[in-house]
């Protein structure tokens, strides 16, 4: 593709502000063009879109690659002359996508040259268009550092995105940046509105060809005058449909031009009272399509993997409750065979003479660290009843002889002596004390083994249950490691679970974070490569422009001439001009009216830094980068 390559657009016009002969061909250069800045604006029904539209045919005409943000849902049309990928949030695009489709979506573009519409007017949700777009902006200016190839974005209703008051958004920030650095990438922007009064001034003051259709509102036409003159700002209103003032800085000279008809189906046009006929469409590749369906058939296995898993967690959890629920009640009616074991051998104690206090504080020391241990350490059953101190041996029958005559607690007193395991009042004659040591107890008795179940605890010669809640060491000690085991597989898998769902949104989510790393990175070194981004733009001008540069930095506001001149330059006004128009495109100088520029190089600074710089910073970082254009060392 040759730089000199034009497109033809539209015709000198007739009428106050122009120049030249009515019906002479007005061409583009197709280069400036994609990696350039531009700005379309005017009323509603002005032409402003079929402008845009006329530019993207004449570039799918020869090939050229463009993506158009389509926020009204108006250039759909293009597919009846053109195969190009309508991707947007509804069934009316050829492929439905997300913020997940994005670097797909710029690949598409840069790497395999295919024209693209991105319909934000399709998306209910707005955060949820404005998330794809912003995504989409980055990719492509991160592609095109690599890719390095001529690329045109179109942007509708820009002031959206880019207002001149308010806060501005992601979106914004990321065609700022591209309207400002992309071209170093071949990364062109276009932006549209029907309001210039409210789109951001540093985007119009640094676009290289502007279009001016009509316009009626007062305040749009004060920014005509402040950038074009007073005598366009009149004559702006009576532009007919389709006419308007052009300017651009090969030319340097305003035009008043009729812009060519578009071919395709005019989406955009008011619909009337005669009936709508939609054309014939073309349909891009089913390889295209099959890529992107691809991205959205992963995204919603994904996201119902996750749903699963989710819910197989939440029925984990409900199954750890009930368990933790049982052994809690297991809990509960061991401690009530505790208590009517502590109070049996209470009243054993009471009326044995031949017991000491000394005895007594003892033994209920002893059952005490039993059942702490039994609570601490579920499942050690067997080994807690091999080392409970009451399996010791009983007392020798002179220490109990006297118990018999301690009245009618003496041969209770004897039978647990005796068993050493402390049951439900566990007798040697195992006839009535299975269910408990006397009738007062044995309903207690019944409803402390409702949820235990019978086993043997070494003495089933004296026909003891030995689970009926009797004995503090088994009972304690064997309803809660049933339970516990449960609980521990319960928690096993519940493991098993979480690390799973960890895993899937792990892969769900692992280019957003590896990106959030970079950009946090990126963010942190900001700082020093303010200066040496800009220095290095100083550093490849040549040394007339550097004196331009510095002319305009002593002297304020002058006009290219001057500054030419300044800089050794001969006046020529083309060679000034030229070099002019160099530290425009840097973003170095700006045009403040009236033919005048003047250097912008502090706003730069503040622009391109991560965070908000104070003035002594600002005048610190401008002074550093004087040295690149003051010293004469620039070639």
């Amino acid at each position: 593709m040759a730089e000199t390559e034009q497109i033809t657009v539209a015709t000198t016009s007739a009428g106050p502000g122009g120049t030249g002969e009515p019906g002479e061909t007005v061409n583009l250069p197709v280069v400036e063009l994609l990696t350039g800045r531009g700005f379309i604006t005017g009323k509603s029904g002005s032409g402003k879109s079929n402008t845009a539209s006329v530019i993207a045919e004449k570039l799918l005409d020869n090939g050229f690659g463009l993506l158009i943000v389509d926020i009204d849902g108006e250039y759909y049309g293009l597919k009846e002359e053109y195969e190009i990928l309508h991707v947007g949030g509804d069934e009316e695009c050829d492929i439905q996508v997300t913020e997940d489709h994005a670097g797909k979506i710029a690949s598409l573009a840069l790497e395999q040259n295919v024209p693209i519409i991105l319909d934000i007017s399709s998306f209910l949700d707005e955060a949820e268009a404005e998330t794809l777009l912003t995504e989409v902006a980055k990719q492509l200016f991160a592609k095109a550092k690599k890719q390095k190839q001529p690329f045109l974005m179109l942007v509708e209703e820009c002031h959206e995105w880019m207002p001149e008051k308010g806060s501005m958004g992601e979106v914004g920030k990321m065609l700022i940046k591209i309207g400002k650095r992309g071209r170093k990438h071949g990364l062109g922007i276009v932006g549209i509105s029907q309001r210039p009064a409210d789109v951001k001034k540093d985007y119009i003051t640094q676009c290289d060809w502007l279009v001016w259709h009509r316009l009626t509102w007062n305040n749009d036409t004060k920014v005509v005058g402040r950038i074009l003159d007073n005598k366009y700002a009149d004559a702006v209103e009576d532009l007919d449909d389709g006419e308007a003032f052009m300017m651009n800085d090969w030319a340097e000279q305003v035009s008043r031009v009729q812009f060519h008809r578009k071919q395709t189906f005019d989406a955009g046009a008011t619909p009337g009272l005669d009936d709508f006929e939609r054309p014939e469409l073309k349909s891009v590749s089913d390889d295209l399509v099959s890529e992107l369906e691809t991205i959205s058939e992963d995204q919603q296995e994904t996201e119902n993997r996750i749903k699963e898993l989710r819910e197989e967690l939440d029925k984990k959890n409900s199954r750890i409750a009930e368990l933790e629920a049982e052994l809690q009640d297991a809990r509960d009616l061991s401690r009530m065979a505790e208590q009517f074991t502590e109070a049996m051998l209470d009243q054993a104690e009471d009326y044995n003479p031949g017991r000491t206090e000394q005895e007594k504080m003892r033994r209920q020391r002893e059952r005490f660290a039993d059942q702490s241990s039994s609570d601490s350490d579920a499942d050690a059953d067997s080994e807690a009843d091999a080392d409970d101190p009451r399996d010791e041996q009983p007392p020798e029958p002179d220490e109990t002889a006297d118990a018999t005559s301690g009245g009618g607690f003496g041969d209770a007193f004897s039978a647990f002596a005796e068993d050493g395991a402390a049951m439900n009042g566990g007798s040697a004659s195992g006839s009535a004390d299975a269910n408990g040591s006397s009738p007062d107890v044995e309903p207690e008795s019944d409803a402390s083994s409702v949820d235990a179940e019978p086993a043997s605890n070494g003495h089933a010669e004296n026909g003891a249950v030995a689970t009926n809640g009797a004995s503090p060491d088994n009972s304690a000690a064997a309803v809660p490691a049933n339970g516990q085991a449960e609980t521990d597989t319960a928690e096993t898998d519940d493991e098993d679970l979480r690390a799973a769902i960890a895993e899937a949104v792990e892969a769900e989510q692992s280019d957003g974070a590896t990106e959030a790393a970079e950009d946090e990175m990126s963010s942190d070194a900001d700082g020093p490569a303010v200066y040496a981004d800009l220095r290095a733009d100083i550093e490849e001008l040549d040394r007339k422009t550097c004196r331009m540069l510095a002319y305009y930095r002593e002297q304020g506001p002058g006009t290219p001439l001057n500054a030419h001149f300044s800089a050794g330059g001969s006046g020529d006004r083309t060679a000034a001009y030229a070099r002019n128009r160099e530290l425009r495109l840097r973003g170095l100088v700006e045009h403040v009216g009236r033919g005048k520029y003047d250097t912008r190089l502090a706003a730069l600074v503040q622009e391109e830094s991560n965070r908000r710089l104070d003035d002594d910073e600002v005048e610190s970082v401008v002074s550093r980068l004087e040295s690149a254009f003051l010293d004469g060392d620039s070639e």
